[in-house]
């Protein structure tokens, strides 16, 4: 039996989805309950930056229905300043809190930063074996030196999916070669784009068609092998995220809800 394929954006609190996505009038503190009427999955950006409260993890879950699902960055803290070193107590506070989501909790992203090089590898090999078993992770490095044989045998060591991402680090032909030798029972994707030059969210802008569709020629052999999939769109890819996830729920045989029928969907509530 085939696993679910997962799409949604990365984030969803944005201003400029307001009229192409979200109805006119959507307020801020509505974005979540009204793009999980169109995603079921999300990934989560604000986590990056600092640890949230539990109450706010919570209120995540309340407005959510109960197949949805998030996908939390580890923060940067962690990340980015301690680089995976002398960070046990605040990765266990992290879990915790992520733990509040219950079954709605998803993968977490390790995501290293661009100057995080295989020279650190000691570092990322004593922190996996560390990582809690009932939590699934995802790792995201941003230097194509990394990715070698003994890199793969390692997180597959740990189940933790080498996150694949279509972007300026890596060559796509590499990535999706990279989704055949899975390291985890789960596949993550992200579609990042070639640069951070787009700053209207609100409309497609560059044709990303073809990408998809290689794409899906990838995520849907893999879920027919059981296996989950988690793919989530940058507005950075295309554009605006919410048309081009919309379009992967498309070419992958699922069904879009289009913005307007959001706003039908909210006078039932």
């Amino acid at each position: 039996m085939a696993a679910p394929i997962r799409v949604g954006t990365q984030g969803w609190n944005y201003d400029a989805w307001v009229g192409p996505f979200y109805p006119t009038g959507t307020r801020p503190a509505d974005f979540l309950s009204v793009y999980a009427r169109a995603f079921d999955t999300v990934e989560v950006d604000s986590t990056f930056y600092a640890t949230p409260a539990s109450k706010t993890v919570r209120s995540w879950a309340q407005r959510t229905p109960e197949n949805f699902v998030f996908s939390l960055k580890l923060p940067q803290e962690i990340t980015h300043e301690r680089r995976l070193r002398n960070s046990d107590d605040a990765a266990a506070e992290f879990f915790d809190v992520a733990r509040e989501l219950g079954n709605k909790l998803g993968p977490i992203l390790i995501q290293l930063g661009p100057d995080f090089g295989p020279n650190e590898l000691p570092a990322v090999a004593q922190f996996l074996p560390k990582l809690p078993r009932d939590i699934r992770f995802a790792i995201e490095f941003r230097q194509r030196h990394w990715i070698h044989d003994g890199i793969l045998a390692l997180l597959a060591e740990h189940n933790v999916a080498l996150a694949l991402s279509d972007g300026r680090w890596f060559p796509r032909k590499q990535m999706l070669g990279l989704a055949a030798r899975a390291t985890a029972d789960f596949l993550y994707v992200r579609w990042m784009g070639p640069d951070q030059g787009i700053v209207d969210y609100s409309r497609i802008q560059i044709d990303r068609s073809r990408e998809l569709e290689l794409w899906t020629s990838v995520l849907w052999p893999y879920a027919e092998q059981g296996r989950e999939v988690f793919g989530y769109v940058n507005n950075h890819f295309a554009g605006h995220s919410p048309e081009s996830a919309r379009e992967l729920q498309r070419l992958i045989g699922q069904t879009a809800v289009e913005p307007e029928n959001l706003g039908e969907q909210m006078s039932l509530f």
